[in-house]
């Protein structure tokens, strides 16, 4: 079920005509855009796609459906291994059409279908038996060479070189298309409902987008992933300005074709003026499983960014009484993107519970080496979270789907 390209339900608020919004301090994920604070399950769903609207409009830019034409096809390479191929058209003549293929290496232990994790263009992280591993080809999908790179790609051979959305927001299309394959060809062996995704570094971005943006996404592993993953716009500005040689969003639309083009507009003036930031993100991944693994021996990358802005995340699983389905899990300093193996059990836990479906597995860590403190509610925070019952949302869930 993939709420990121649900309509808004008739009876939601609408955002203004002419909304603007500027705030220093972190945006209140449970106020809409016309005031309204969210006081119920169904206040809140609306505010999730609320808030899906405004990521869409100020940064990632938008997530096109799934296409009226998607074919896949499975071929084995071996006794574990296989590629599924997944080819997406849209309708009228003459239409562009695509085709990427996702290598699959399954497990050799445990019952198909297996769970999988959808990893951006390979793994980065060890993973235990039984889980089966979806390679995605995302930079075949939306280049990410440079600043130079917009609207190059498979990605954009489909809806032109213009589309607004960015790199991103093309990786969390690739990986909505590839559980479109899974639940299409059982003969594949993957349980669709139990997927997640993973990547490091700029793939670790990527991976934050697809988790918030496909509802069946069930774990999601950034590793490494900095600003314009689990750091906060905000949180970065202050830290450079305090005299932290981290990367900020002036800097990061320099360098790459991340986010759509409108984001530059906050990115060279102030992100103050956006309306959300990258708490706001994660939490739409709520109360889904997300564990986020950092190293907090480069500045750049801004550790204790993410380590304030996942905790302030946190607050919105607070709110649905699912506070031990977020982690963090920030090491010592290592090479970039070399798992260290001390975050192995953390990685195991989030998998055994979300993927393999061990609800007893303890995923309780918040855990930082780098000593910080942040304080929620605080200075960055000081709004009020309601307090919701899941129950009510997971049934939404299940009629909408």
């Amino acid at each position: 079920m993939d709420l990121a390209v649900l309509p808004r339900q008739s009876d939601c608020p609408s955002i203004p005509p002419n909304f603007e919004f500027n705030s220093t301090i972190l945006p209140d994920p449970f106020t809409f855009a016309n005031g309204m604070a969210v006081q119920s399950l169904d206040d809140w769903t609306c505010r999730r796609s609320e808030i899906i609207s405004l990521f869409a409009a100020d940064e990632l830019g938008t997530k096109p459906p799934r296409p009226p034409i998607l074919t896949a096809s499975l071929t084995s390479s071996g006794p574990n291994t296989a590629t599924l191929s997944i080819t997406c058209a849209l309708s009228g003549s003459p239409s562009p059409n695509i085709t990427f293929n996702t290598p699959i290496t399954y497990p050799s232990t445990g019952t198909p279908p297996f769970p999988a994790l959808i990893a951006f263009d390979g793994l980065s992280i060890p993973v235990p038996p039984g889980i089966a591993t979806i390679t995605l080809p995302v930079s075949q999908l939306a280049a990410q060479n440079s600043a130079g790179s917009r609207g190059q790609g498979l990605f954009y051979t489909l809806y032109g070189t213009s589309a607004p959305a960015g790199a991103l927001t093309a990786f969390a299309w690739g990986v909505s298309r590839v559980i479109d394959a899974l639940e299409l060809t059982p003969s594949v062996q993957i349980d669709p409902t139990r997927v997640g995704v993973t990547g490091c570094s700029r793939n670790g971005k990527g991976a934050v987008v697809a988790g918030a943006l496909d509802w069946r996404v069930a774990l999601t592993i950034p590793q490494e992933s900095g600003s314009g993953g689990t750091d906060c716009w905000r949180l970065s500005d202050a830290l450079f300005a305090g005299g932290l040689v981290t990367q900020t969003a002036s800097e990061i639309v320099q360098e790459n074709v991340w986010f759509s083009t409108a984001f530059d507009e906050f990115a060279n003036t102030t992100v103050d003026r956006m309306a959300v930031d990258h708490h706001m993100l994660m939490g739409l991944i709520a109360p889904r499983g997300l564990l986020v693994i950092d190293n907090i021996g480069f500045d750049w990358l801004g550790p204790e960014s993410s380590f304030g802005c996942v905790k302030t995340a946190r607050r919105v699983w607070g709110a649905l009484g699912e506070e031990e389905s977020i982690g963090i899990s920030q090491a010592a300093s290592h090479p970039h993107c070399l798992f260290p193996e001390e975050q192995q059990g953390v990685v195991n836990a989030f998998i055994d519970r979300f993927l393999i479906g061990n609800q007893s597995a303890n995923t309780s860590v918040f855990e930082t080496a780098g000593g910080y403190v942040f304080d929620t509610p605080g200075k960055w925070d000081p709004w009020s979270a309601p307090e919701l019952k899941l129950r009510s949302i997971r049934g939404l869930e299940f009629e909408i789907g």
